[in-house]
């Protein structure tokens, strides 16, 4: 292995203590994470240790001034009992992009995909065989430097912690737009996993929950006009045999979901643009007959259908999702091949395999 790995074993599994027919997403976590510093420019000190509190100075840097990145995964185990991973290089494209942005190292590919297979071969007991629940994986990366100042820093810690966990969204979403808040501009951070933008979206979410709303439907910042994406998700609309998804102008996530469902629907000869789609554009094709599905695409959130979409006080209703054609048998299709059920035809999972384990033997 390029980078010498440290690994300490926890003494005692809570592996046991896990209820696997009752997950909620978020909840719990894993046995092992992964760390790994970098200091100018240079990754050091890997290992694999038991999951608990890190140490960190008060002074540390994303502490005041908010530089943390991450990524969403999922591991999943396939009727061979074999551990898996889904597009592991796209998210580490994306990871690498969001440090780009936010003037932070990037991940060596290596690096990115030891620490995942080791981990997820250490924990692999902890994904789940329950039907709709998988491993979350969490890589995220955040600034250590003990300096109370703006400037970009040199020391970094770089994590992966992993959780077992259910479905995100059990049920359809209901979405609403805002024109009081935005989400990002261009030539802000949107296309980012940056921490902060997700920060700044908890006081809309709130109120959005407390108007009886899983997620706000985000739209541009200049006109409030054109539909971004939703807080967890990218979005899609069916419109007359067509799937339209917002372009991706740097506004909006690149998601590996988003990649996926994009690739499945061509695959199945369905046209797809990706380009401006106001929220004007997705009423109108209600109240012509002509919307014949929306649904959110996202690593937490796999496919889930929308069911309501409120506008400036105007609210649509989509089609029950057992008249929904597109959506359900996507999600249907998607986690299919994730679980090994159906044919990987595009090569997206990657089995785990242990480099310290060929080593030792």
């Amino acid at each position: 292995m390029k980078y010498p790995f440290h690994v300490e074993h926890t003494e005692v599994s809570r592996l046991s203590s896990v209820d696997f027919s009752n997950l909620q997403f978020g909840k719990l976590y894993g046995d092992h994470m992964f760390v790994a510093e970098c200091r100018k420019g240079k990754w050091t000190d890997c290992r694999i240790i038991p999951f608990g509190n890190l140490p960190f100075s008060p002074a540390s840097s994303a502490l005041h001034y908010g530089q943390i990145i991450f990524e969403g995964m999922k591991a999943f185990k396939n009727a061979e009992r074999n551990a898996l991973l889904f597009r592991p290089e796209m998210n580490f494209k994306r990871f690498n992009i969001s440090a780009q942005r936010m003037a932070m190292p990037e991940v060596p590919l290596d690096l990115w995909l030891d620490s995942l297979h080791e981990l997820v071969h250490m924990d692999q007991e902890w994904i789940p065989k329950e039907q709709g629940c998988s491993l979350y994986l969490r890589p995220f990366m955040f600034a250590m430097d003990r300096f109370i100042g703006v400037r970009p820093t040199e020391f970094f810690k770089f994590l992966i912690i992993t959780s077992p966990a259910g479905l995100y969204y059990p049920k359809p979403v209901k979405v609403m737009t805002t024109a009081k808040y935005v989400r990002a501009f261009e030539g802000g951070v949107g296309f980012a996993k940056a921490a902060g933008n997700y920060g700044a979206s908890m006081l809309p979410l709130r109120e959005a929950i407390e108007k009886g709303f899983e997620q706000i439907l985000w739209t541009d910042g200049n006109e409030h006009k054109y539909i971004q994406e939703i807080g967890t998700m990218n979005v899609f609309f069916v419109i007359d045999g067509v799937a339209i998804t917002p372009e991706l102008d740097g506004t909006i996530l690149d998601g590996v979901t988003r990649d996926s469902v994009i690739q499945l629907l061509k695959h199945h000869g369905t046209k797809v643009e990706e380009r401006k789609i106001s929220i004007d554009e997705v009423f109108d094709a209600h109240q012509k007959g002509i919307l014949q599905d929306a649904f959110g695409t996202g690593t937490a959130a796999s496919i889930s259908t929308i069911s309501h979409i409120e506008h400036k006080g105007n609210m649509i209703a989509l089609p029950p999702v057992n008249e929904i054609p597109f959506s359900v048998k996507l999600k249907d299709e998607l986690e299919g091949i994730k679980s090994g059920a159906l044919p990987d035809i595009f090569n997206w999972m990657v089995k785990v395999q242990s480099k310290l384990l060929v080593e030792a033997e």
